[in-house]
């Protein structure tokens, strides 16, 4: 791979390029960009963040406009949701859809556009401050950043304030969905303790399995599990309080969520000072967080960190790529960088000294591993990205050089597909998916890959 700026594209990547950007045009409606044509019909809370991170590279107004069209959807309490519902019929593909959540019923929530009821990993200081830093016009980029910072302001106090009721410094998340890994096999143990019977299950239909085969989706048995989560909160009115108190079944202080939004108040500080805002408080959030990660979340054993089951009050000891995620943030020191790195850097994840696509979402010799079950072993572009740029920070670039390779690699072999098959590279789920195009565009621009 080569490094130098000032050689020309070979004509593969001019070509990936071109047709990066042409998915992500294919999947722009208005004012925001859909995950893909099909079995994502809407606007998507992370991915909206995912998709403007590409965009800051040679679109800037389009990256601001998506990150403004999801914040205009914002509850009163701060809440982003983790779906925007356009007001179309198009929802007859999608379940669940508006009807479902009922969320407008509710007075925290807009009545139009009408949103989901649990939210998504909060990435999106992340990618405002991607626009400052990669956006060509600056000026423009720093008005956006003003417009939009007590917005983010109020989403992260909303996460410390109500899903961190004792100031921990972590925050919990409510559903598998949440985590953004919807089905990874994190959540197994805690899905399965949760015996249900037929009665408190409502009545649903699921349009996910017309689109995309069962074989690489989560089971019927989870689903239902997911919806009673779903009407458990809907019943509550969606009130945190209430919630917990209720006793949901599901309270995880999540690995990903938490380092993204150490990262995200990193970003919030440093979005802070450019616009003459005080970024301290932002950054001692960041730092509450890392310490309560590093001290709750650590898995000495193993060289990673795991998810924490509130109810249970233990660790979730699945292995999974999101344990390694923390680099992102800056969270472990170096000794224990070097040991996340010693366990990815094996035939379970992907070894330099191997010929492998880099990395799996999932142990490879973990219990029901799979090749092309969501969240369950297949490559996903943007664990991968954030995981590469973590590495980064660290000095890892040898293996930040073999990610890279694998995202130009598997989307020049496949497409931008919504996963991968880590052996074969393979494309499943959804096609010509926009946050793969996104980060992929991200990685040529900023490293300048020119060819493989």
């Amino acid at each position: 791979m080569s490094h130098s700026s000032d050689m020309q594209p070979s004509a593969k990547i001019s070509d990936q390029i071109q047709d990066a950007k042409k998915v992500l045009d294919d999947n722009h409606v208005g004012s925001y960009t859909k995950p893909a044509a099909d079995l994502y019909p809407y606007q998507w809370s992370w991915d909206s963040a995912f998709i403007a991170i590409g965009y800051a590279h040679y679109a800037q107004q389009k990256a601001e406009e998506e990150l403004l069209h999801l914040f205009n959807s914002q509850w009163d309490n701060g809440l982003i949701p983790q779906i925007v519902f356009a007001n179309t019929r198009e929802h007859d593909t999608y379940f669940p859809g508006p009807e479902f959540w009922q969320t407008e019923l509710m007075d925290l929530a807009p009545r139009l556009p009408k949103t989901s009821g649990i939210c998504q990993p909060p990435i999106h200081a992340t990618a405002v401050r991607h626009i400052l830093k990669y956006g060509s016009d600056y000026d423009r980029a720093k008005r956006f950043a003003s417009k939009i910072f007590p917005k983010l302001k109020a989403w992260h106090e909303f996460l410390h304030r109500e899903r961190d009721p004792e100031g921990e410094g972590l925050v919990y998340i409510r559903h598998p969905w949440g985590s953004g890994q919807d089905n990874s096999p994190i959540w197994d143990t805690v899905l399965q303790n949760l015996d249900l019977t037929s009665d408190q299950i409502p009545s649903y239909s699921r349009k996910d399995t017309d689109l995309i085969h069962i074989d690489e989706r989560p089971t019927d048995d989870d689903y239902d599990k997911y919806i009673y989560l779903l009407d458990f909160f809907r019943q509550r009115g969606y009130n945190e309080e209430r919630i917990r108190k209720d006793g949901c079944p599901f309270l995880i202080q999540d690995v990903l969520f938490n380092t993204l939004l150490c990262r995200a108040n990193l970003d919030l500080a440093e979005i802070a000072e450019a616009i003459g805002e005080d970024g301290q408080p932002f950054t001692e959030q960041a730092e509450a967080t890392a310490r309560a990660m590093n001290d709750k979340l650590w898995d000495e054993e193993h060289g990673m960190y795991l998810d924490y089951d509130i109810n249970n009050e233990e660790q979730i000891h699945v292995h999974v790529l999101s344990g390694f995620i923390p680099v992102f943030a800056d969270i472990p020191g170096d000794d224990r960088a070097k040991r996340m790195f010693n366990y990815l850097n094996t035939h379970c994840f992907c070894r330099l000294d191997d010929d492998c696509f880099a990395a799996p979402s999932y142990d490879r010799s973990g219990p029901g591993f799979s090749t092309s079950k969501y969240w369950r072993g297949p490559i996903w572009i943007n664990m991968n990205w954030m995981l590469s740029e973590g590495l980064q920070m660290y000095g890892y670039s040898d293996y930040v050089t073999r990610i890279h390779n694998s995202i130009v690699n598997l989307t020049r072999m496949n497409g931008y597909r919504e996963y991968f098959n880590p052996e074969t590279g393979e494309g499943h789920g959804a096609d010509r998916f926009s946050w793969t195009s996104s980060l992929f565009l991200d990685i040529v621009s900023r490293y300048k890959i020119q060819s493989l």
